[in-house]
């Protein structure tokens, strides 16, 4: 197989979860442990390069069942009985990937699991890698094998893809205008297709949130209200931890300067797990579609760096820019993945004609 050099970043931090000291000064992402070894998911027939972003780790996620699932759903119990009636089972044909559109390219390395679930004797090549820029009208991938099995691989592989490849490609855009903050994706994922969201917010050069309510506390509004109060909340935190013995980040969210201070004050008076304060909705919207962000810019100064800080609330593409020059160590947009745009792609077997009616389209 032929493969571009992956998009790299000088910005991709450790993909370990350190040991939680008192207050940790590096950014780092939160990703656990996989059910799935990475020779788990690799198999002899997917290319060590195709995954040029390996998945974030999850300790009961299985990838192949999912893919299974999806595959599953599509052939319901009688299969794919167009290709039953119209194409000889034993015929072999060449089919290409076409990009329709512009965008950052992921869920290559997936693809080639599911056409190896489908059928173990397809062939695929590509010329690019998760990760990598593809332009309108592109010839990025060919898969080689039973026609029949192709086909049916085909809408599965492509559902896949287009979602993450849109997800890849605004992560890469927010977290280039993010800079020199740090682009998060948050839990507002598609049920069941968490891992694949997340990973291709990874694709992207966007870094992983929690992956669920299993690996870090975090000390949102209704937990604070239900324990009354974010010291309260916090002692409670520290206890649970102390008592099991546990390695695991604490995040507070706080919803004003007073909240920001507590939980400043109350870290200050005692040992702490807290590692990250989130400044929740301290951008405020303006009439003009601009955004103000002085208060976010003063909840910074307060933590002055004792915490890692997560401004969450009014993050846009148009407003994510100016809220990365608050200070803030990292911002949180659930649009990354809970208002996805696919990215349009194709598989052709006739990409002569297709580019055509593309180009009359205006879609290749």
């Amino acid at each position: 197989m032929i493969f571009s050099s992956p998009v790299s970043s000088s910005r991709l931090l450790p993909a370990a979860i350190p040991v939680v000291t008192q207050r940790p000064r590096t950014p780092f992402p939160l990703r656990t442990v996989v059910k799935m070894s990475s020779t788990d998911i690799t198999s002899s027939t997917t290319s060590s390069k195709s995954f040029a972003v390996k998945p974030p780790m999850h300790p009961t996620y299985d990838l192949k069942n999912i893919i299974k699932l999806a595959l599953a759903e599509d052939a319901g119990d009688e299969g794919d009985v167009t290709c039953l009636a119209t194409i000889p089972y034993n015929m072999e044909v060449d089919a290409y990937f076409l990009a329709k559109e512009d965008g950052i390219i992921a869920g290559i390395a997936l693809a080639e699991m599911i056409f190896h679930e489908v059928d173990p004797s397809l062939r695929v090549e590509w010329s690019q890698n998760d990760g990598d820029f593809i332009h309108k009208g592109l010839q990025f991938g060919k898969v080689h094998g039973r026609a029949h099995n192709i086909v049916v691989a085909e809408r599965v592989v492509l559902n896949f893809m287009q979602r993450m490849s849109g997800i890849a490609t605004l992560t890469k855009q927010m977290a280039d205008a993010a800079y020199p903050a740090y682009i998060l994706e948050t839990r507002k994922t598609a049920p069941g297709l968490r891992l694949l969201d997340k990973w291709a917010v990874l694709i992207g050069g966007g870094h992983n949130h929690r992956m669920g309510l299993f690996d870090m506390i975090m000390i949102k509004d209704n937990h604070i209200s239900i324990a009354g109060g974010v010291t309260n909340a916090l002692r409670a935190a520290n206890l649970y931890i102390k008592e099991r013995d546990l390695q695991l980040p604490v995040e507070v969210e706080t919803r004003t300067l007073e909240e920001v201070k507590e939980a400043l004050n109350y870290s200050s008076q005692t040992e702490t797990s807290l590692t990250r304060i989130m400044l929740d909705n301290m951008v405020v919207p303006l009439a003009n579609g601009d955004v103000d962000i002085s208060m976010l810019k003063e909840a910074v100064e307060l933590v002055n760096g004792r915490f890692e800080t997560e401004a969450s609330g009014n993050v846009t593409l148009e407003t994510v820019h100016k809220i990365g020059q608050s200070g803030v160590t990292y911002i949180s947009s659930g649009s990354l993945t809970h208002s996805v745009k696919a990215l349009d792609i194709s598989l052709k077997i006739d990409t002569e004609l297709a580019l055509k009616v593309g180009r009359r389209t205006g879609r290749a």
